[in-house]
């Protein structure tokens, strides 16, 4: 007969932020016990599905609509709130909190001020301090408010949200791991993986650890949409290798094994010399309007635009001499415009060169974030039982 209870209620807000969303909630709102909140995120979202469409729960079935957001109100000092990201895997029993979102980072300030975290000035720009917990980095998000509220609605577009929205600024603070921009100490590293070959790459800790190659060392163009990708098993494996070979040489895993367990982080990406291209919503892209081509898989596939977090590295790569990036613009570049595969995107990134090694002070790009719906979402009570 199965188990046989009630549905309880836990207040949320469903948002999208940038080109992802998400179930957004405050941590007092949560089972304390992390092991029984985790069942009961797995559960709202609607993991583990084997069929791997999510029917019951409220996740979309991409990395991109596969994520919950836990906000509180901080004590650190100089920041308004705590947020921690968890990007909920869709055919396991998994919640990765290895890292964070770029992306649903714009829907956080506008969640805290829905949610009375911090009082917003009357009119104008507030100004969200926030402490991302999964990387241990301050961002401070630019949100635009009108009579006390958030001003949600506008005229900024992004390439792969259909409708436009009022932008919001984000500034990453400082956005490289403890141990520097490059884990290895080197802008480029010759990588000899097994089943694949040697192969040179850019292994990046800024925003989220990457993993950075060029589309021609794997035979691509740089212009392909997710059809091109996806659907080939066989180069979606040679990714996965060198992904996970990388994260290894990154110190992040202790065996390729475990990091394949480790699907959020690092991110992998490829880029190409800028060329006229085809957006998966039909629109021509031409070459002379975008600086350099960028693809990047989450979660074992193609993302269908770019993550928050793959575009920090991006700009902190591009601003550094001898990366993958780089060397495909030819110069170094403190501001650029890439083309991925829903359109394109500007970031920037102040790097400098210091006696302990490249840094990077900040990254700053423009989102825009929107709640989509608002009140509680549902869960059997059974899910709160112990372990």
């Amino acid at each position: 007969m199965g188990n046989q209870g009630e549905q309880i209620t836990i207040p949320a807000i469903y948002m999208r932020g940038g080109t992802s969303k998400g179930v957004f909630f405050l941590q007092d709102d949560l089972p304390s016990d992390p092991a029984i909140r985790d069942k009961v995120l797995l559960r709202i979202i609607g993991s583990p599905d084997p069929y791997e469409k999510q029917i019951d729960g409220m996740g979309g079935a991409t990395s991109s609509t596969s994520k919950v957001v836990i906000l509180s109100k901080s004590e650190r000092p100089g920041c308004d709130v705590d947020y921690l990201f968890g990007q909920v895997a869709i055919g396991q029993s998994m919640i990765d909190w290895s890292g964070n979102c770029g992306n649903l980072t714009s829907a956080v300030g506008p969640f805290a001020i829905h949610r009375n975290l911090i009082e917003a000035p009357e009119n104008g720009l507030a100004t969200v301090n926030i402490w991302q917990e999964n990387i241990g980095k301050k961002i401070i998000a630019h949100v635009p408010v009108k009579n006390e509220k958030v001003q949600e609605l506008g005229d900024f577009e992004l390439g792969g949200v259909t409708f436009p929205a009022a932008e919001i600024k984000l500034e990453f603070i400082d956005p490289t791991a403890d141990g520097g921009v490059f884990p290895t100490g080197n802008p480029v590293d010759r990588l000899h993986v097994p089943g694949i070959g040697d192969i040179e790459a850019t292994l990046i800790n800024a925003g989220n650890p990457a993993v950075f190659v060029s589309a021609s060392s794997l035979g691509l163009s740089g212009t392909e949409l997710q059809a091109d990708i996806n659907s080939n098993a066989e180069l979606l494996n040679r990714f996965e290798a060198i992904r996970a070979h990388s994260a290894v040489i990154m110190g992040l895993e202790e065996s390729v094994e475990d990091a394949k367990k480790r699907q959020h982080t690092p991110k992998i990406a490829f880029f190409e010399e800028a060329k006229r291209y085809t957006t998966s919503a039909g629109k021509e892209v031409d070459g002379s309007d975008i600086d350099i081509l960028a693809r990047i898989l989450s979660m074992g596939k193609l993302h269908h635009a770019m993550t928050g977090t793959g575009a920090v590295a991006i700009a902190a790569a591009a601003s550094i001499p001898g990366t993958i990036v780089s060397k495909i613009l030819g110069d170094t570049s403190s501001e650029l415009r890439f083309g991925h595969p829903s359109g394109t995107l500007a970031v920037g990134a102040e790097a400098a060169d210091k006696e302990a090694g490249w840094t990077v002070k900040k990254v700053v790009m423009s989102r825009s974030a929107r709640r989509l719906m608002e009140g509680s979402v549902l869960v059997p009570d059974f899910i709160m039982d112990p372990l």
